[in-house]
């Protein structure tokens, strides 16, 4: 919490994520991870900790979590270890949770956020800890009348939980933090980080202290957040409360507390448990996890470009492009790649990232699909691009023909033959549609005649509605131009 927010104390925020690795089944057994099944179809003994049943690491899982690390610069460990994690819930089969303890897969990275002006990754947030673990079952409070069901078949899913550093000092550098973890994850292809299906989830342990303090205060741990904005809403709501504690003479105890996103507040959930709670052992029926550092280095080189370096090469190869610009398309790594080979093939970066902001955004917006879906491929737009470039079709008509590419697919000029959008530059054609526009906008017409010459562009629209797009807008322009004698 800086002064901005008038409470006279510092926010201190350390935030643990824990990311569904993309893998096919679970991690210590062959049920599937697909999301969405009818309630504890995808189980089995291993996962439901049935007497006797015995894990098996899932080795994808293993090369998803060492990636992971990789991307956020840890140092990933040649032996790491299994433990069993204590506890007693309804959605916790086995009675514990295989998870990394005191012997994690990785260690000391670091997510750069954003920064600003001419440095555009300026400040780093720590990153204690990356270790796997399998997910625990799903409790579900709305299903039946006083009564809790339990559906298990997300026990198992394998996870990677990422712990940062307690650095962050404000609600909105955690959701800077959160949205550049993301980011990187998805460009790593570990995850489809999807907050909406439980695919990135986000625990926050928050404490405040009065500024130029250096001990930490009394921590709480906020959960049930599901979206980035109620993580600084709920953040907000908890420095308020724990700074009105400690106003008025009372002490912030260590809890767990749950956001209510109804009542914009946090309330306490149960006492906070520290790792002696949970009993930490060795699990006995998995052995060391030991990694070679031939495996690390095989891995690292697979490592495809991650979101900073591609923002810099974009900087540097396309100067013609604003921050925005690559702000934007740099959002996700599918979005890249589609700009990317546009702009190779366009050999006109600008052109090619205006269509990518412009069309191909809203043309996903209103069809909800995403871009891998879309019908319009960089090489069919290319293709359209070029007509443009080349004066084949004008640019109204090229955003028609996006349209009917983005509907039913197709080539470029075989729809603009189909549809008459060829660009027309014969003067009887044009003078036609002039003579029309003027008849049918007297009043336009008659103030352009009189020297009103800004309502030449309007005209010209005109013109190019009455022409489908076809009309050469260029000509169009020097035709009207000649009839006020300029």
């Amino acid at each position: 919490m800086t002064a901005a927010t008038g409470l006279g104390y510092e926010m201190v925020v350390g935030l643990e994520v824990h990311v569904h690795l993309q893998t096919a089944t679970k991690i210590f057994c062959g049920c599937s991870t697909d999301f969405g099944a009818p309630p504890n179809q995808h189980t089995c003994p291993v996962c439901l900790g049935l007497p006797g049943a015995l894990p098996v690491l899932n080795n994808h899982a293993v090369e998803l979590a060492i990636r992971a690390a990789l991307a956020l610069d840890c140092t990933v460990h040649p032996v790491s270890m299994f433990a069993r994690k204590n506890y007693f819930y309804p959605d916790l089969p086995k009675g514990y949770q295989i998870s990394q303890f005191d012997r994690p897969l990785a260690t000391n990275g670091r997510v750069t956020l954003p920064g600003h002006g001419d440095d555009p990754f300026a400040r780093a947030i720590g990153v204690t800890r990356l270790h796997m673990e399998e997910d625990a079952g799903k409790s579900i409070h709305d299903r039946f009348t006083a009564a809790t069901a339990v559906d298990l078949n997300r026990a198992g899913v394998p996870l990677a939980e990422i712990v940062s550093e307690p650095q962050i000092r404000s609600a909105s550098e955690a959701e800077s933090y959160l949205k550049t973890l993301k980011q990187i994850l998805e460009f790593a292809g570990v995850s489809d980080v999807s907050m909406e299906e439980g695919s990135l989830r986000v625990d926050a342990n928050v404490s405040i202290r009065l500024p130029g303090a250096t001990a930490l205060g009394t921590k709480t741990e906020i959960k049930n957040m599901n979206s980035f904005s109620a993580v600084v809403r709920a953040l907000d709501a908890e420095a308020r409360r724990q700074a009105d504690l400690l106003d008025s003479g009372g002490r912030v105890e260590q809890q767990t507390m749950l956001w209510d996103a109804t009542m914009e507040e946090v309330r306490p959930a149960r006492s906070k448990e520290g790792s002696h709670d949970y009993r930490y052992f060795p699990d006995p029926d998995l052995p060391p996890l030991v990694v070679t550092s031939d495996r690390i280095e095989r891995i690292r080189r697979e490592l495809p470009e991650l979101p900073a370096a591609r923002a810099a090469r974009f900087m540097t190869s396309f100067p013609s492009l604003t921050a925005y610009d690559i702000g934007v398309l740099t959002s996700s790594r599918a979005l890249g790649d589609y700009f990317d080979e546009l702009a190779a093939r366009s050999g006109d970066a600008k052109t090619a990232a205006n269509w990518v902001l412009g069309e191909v955004l809203a043309s996903l917006k209103a069809s909800g699909q995403s871009i891998d879906e879309l019908l319009v491929r960089p090489a069919g737009l290319g293709d359209l691009l070029a007509l443009v470039r080349d004066g084949v079709v004008s640019h109204t008509a090229a955003k028609q023909i996006f349209g009917v590419m983005a509907e039913r697919g197709g080539e470029p000029r075989a729809i603009a033959e189909r549809d008459g959008l060829l660009k027309v530059s014969d003067d009887d054609a044009l003078v036609r549609w002039i003579d029309e526009v003027f008849a049918e906008h007297p009043g336009e017409a008659g103030r352009f005649l009189r020297g009103e010459r800004r309502l030449q562009g309007v005209l010209v629209g005109f013109v190019m509605k009455k022409s489908s797009g076809s009309a050469d807008p260029k000509r169009v322009n020097q035709l009207l131009a000649t009839r006020t004698g300029s």
